[in-house]
């Protein structure tokens, strides 16, 4: 396939491109810094939408991009930022699709779980409602300008990605390392997670398999609970892990960002369980025996 690829330059998408590649699919990556060394020469690289005046020349679209949601306050500005970075760009990729003689027979577009909001020790599947807050309005103006492409629209619901190699685990590894990891709140709050290896994985069976569409949960069939990845991670590391951080210092520290660590979210990827997707890290304990 001939495939669009926005959001190649960040985890997801930087480990996807050699995976496209050994399938030998042709990629053109869009990217704001253009940098011929960083991937192979089949990899086009372009830095404007407006270099293409429809897409008619692909076969399928992936729509990773994104700036980062948790490294800066959630001010106007920023909130902004994100809005542009994920909608403004789903807006401007479906109305290049809409304007195709012969468009790409599918879209794959990057959401995330934060579309749920906080549910406790509930069960979330594809079929429960949007959340009210921040991240949750987020998700659904992005997800709603995919819904606009006439064509095939696979939505991910992306939970917290876990690689050795970078994302949320470069930021909480170094802090265990040094003892300082802990408990965040009262621990009881589900984190829902996803291995890399089954994110690039799960894209995969969905750009393979077209008779599927719709939204899908990315993320592991077994949430763990902030006290047990703790325990668990402090325990392999064999580093002390007794820190306590209460809900209210992370709500003054990182203000509504803090919501991404305390609220609950025990998420089932029904929908990709369902279509026949094999999960090969299903569990934490089964991440850490791939960490070692």
């Amino acid at each position: 396939m001939n495939i669009l690829l926005t959001g190649g330059t960040g985890l997801i998408g930087s480990a996807l491109i050699p995976q496209l590649l050994a399938k030998r699919h042709k990629i053109c990556l869009l990217t704001r810094n253009i940098q011929p060394e960083r991937f192979p020469n089949e990899v086009q690289q372009i830095d404007h939408l407006a270099l293409l005046k429809n897409l008619n020349e692909f076969d399928a679209v992936i729509n990773l991009a994104g700036e980062p949601i948790f490294n800066h306050r959630w001010t106007a500005k920023q909130k902004a930022k994100l809005f542009a970075s994920r909608v403004n760009l789903t807006q401007n990729l479906t109305a290049l699709i809409n304007q195709s003689d012969c468009p790409p027979h599918t879209l794959i577009s990057g959401s995330a779980t934060g579309f749920y909001g906080d549910h406790q020790d509930h069960w979330i599947d594809e079929t429960t409602p949007a959340g009210t807050q921040f991240p949750a309005q987020l998700c659904q103006q992005w997800e709603a300008a995919a819904r606009q492409a006439n064509t095939r629209v696979c939505l991910l619901r992306t939970a917290m990605v876990l690689s050795p190699n970078g994302g949320a685990l470069s930021k909480i590894l170094p802090l265990y390392r040094l003892g300082l990891g802990g408990k965040l709140g009262s621990g009881k709050q589900y984190w829902a997670w996803i291995s890399l290896q089954d994110m690039i994985a799960g894209i995969l069976f969905l750009l393979e398999n077209r008779q599927y569409e719709g939204v899908f949960n990315f993320a592991s069939p077994e949430p763990i609970t902030n006290q047990d990845f703790n325990q668990q991670l402090g325990n392999f590391l064999n580093r002390p892990h007794c820190a306590n951080v209460p809900a209210f210092v992370l709500r003054w520290f990182l203000g509504d960002r803090s919501q991404l660590l305390l609220h609950s979210q025990r998420i089932r990827p029904t929908r990709l369980i369902d279509a026949g997707f094999e999960f090969k890290v299903e569990n934490f304990a089964a991440f850490l025996d791939y960490l070692s």
